[in-house]
């Protein structure tokens, strides 16, 4: 199956699914003999028993198997082995929306309070996460350069993941830079930050480089925090707190419907989560959408009836 730009963790992630479960069922098949009603029924094999101990498989990961044979197949009819591609005729199993349950601004104010007391670095980490609504992986990959404390802007051009064990620095899930705006509080949680680092450097001899990662372990800031301990220390600090069913990506969605509740434009928060476009945020927060248009609809109501009054 042809790649291009796929990133090292979703390649080693399709060559899981082509490794666990479409070689072995369909590898044999015959292209040209390979319908959709047979797609069909092997995906309602793996929805029965295609998982570990054969346990059946979850509608979203047979999406995703779908994903990687509906492309592989549309790669056949652009090479000419095939007529048609018979995977887009099939029936995959619909997934459900997740619901959507970010942090209130009280959680997160205890939150940052015990993470200030526990550990200032963290606490750095999850004050500009909630600031910017980045990812995880393009918060991690984060490098002083990238950081202009002075015009109050952070630059959010790379992501790290885990692949095979080890750190993989890489592009944006979209695969394009963008500039986000800091607030005042923001820059003073970083400026501190970033004195504690400095401190922490020149005791070992070493002054803080612009290509050293912000949020590091290391003396010399040569390798970032592994994004899953980052997930593991945000969930103690929930924990501690007893704040339940609040993970790290939930201050993304803090950040998109406070935003959105606020009357925020749809493409500027759109352009703050680096979404490919408006839809896509439209898509997702429709629910917080709907409360915002309430307050829409009470605003000009506000507007309407003074003016009713003055052509009585």
């Amino acid at each position: 199956m042809a790649a291009p730009g796929f990133s090292p963790k979703t390649a080693m992630e399709t060559r899981g699914l082509l490794d666990r479960s479409l070689l072995p069922a369909l590898g044999r098949k015959q292209l040209s003999k390979l319908t959709a009603a047979q797609i069909d029924a092997f995906y309602g094999r793996l929805r029965q028993s295609g998982g570990v101990r054969e346990q059946g498989l979850a509608p979203g990961t047979i999406r995703r198997i779908h994903g990687v044979l509906r492309r592989a197949l549309g790669q056949g009819v652009k090479w000419g082995w095939i007529s048609a591609n018979p995977a887009a005729a099939t029936s995959p199993p619909r997934v459900s929306q997740p619901d959507i349950t970010p942090p209130s601004p009280e959680q997160l104010g205890r939150i940052l309070k015990r993470a200030r007391e526990e550990s200032p670095e963290l606490a750095a980490y999850v004050f500009l996460s909630a600031a910017t609504g980045a990812r995880r992986s393009e918060v991690v990959a984060l490098r002083w350069r990238d950081l202009d404390l002075d015009d109050a802007v952070v630059t959010i051009a790379r992501g790290i993941v885990i692949v095979n064990g080890g750190l993989v620095e890489k592009d944006t899930k979209t695969h394009s830079s963008r500039r986000v705006a800091l607030d005042s509080g923001t820059v003073a949680e970083l400026t501190g930050h970033q004195q504690r680092m400095s401190q922490r450097a020149a005791l070992c001899g070493h002054e803080l480089g612009g290509d050293w990662f912000v949020f590091s372990n290391e003396a010399d800031g040569s390798v970032p925090w592994f994004p899953a301990s980052v997930s593991r220390s945000f969930k103690r600090l929930c924990d501690r707190e007893s704040i339940a069913n609040v993970r790290l990506h939930d201050l993304r969605h803090f950040v998109a419907t406070q935003l959105l509740g606020a009357g925020v434009d749809v493409r500027t928060v759109a352009g703050r989560l680096g979404h490919r476009n408006a839809a896509t945020t439209l898509n997702v927060y429709s629910h917080f959408l709907e409360l915002s248009d309430r307050g829409a609809a009470d605003l000009l109501g506000e507007i309407i009836e003074p003016s009713q009054d003055r052509s009585r």
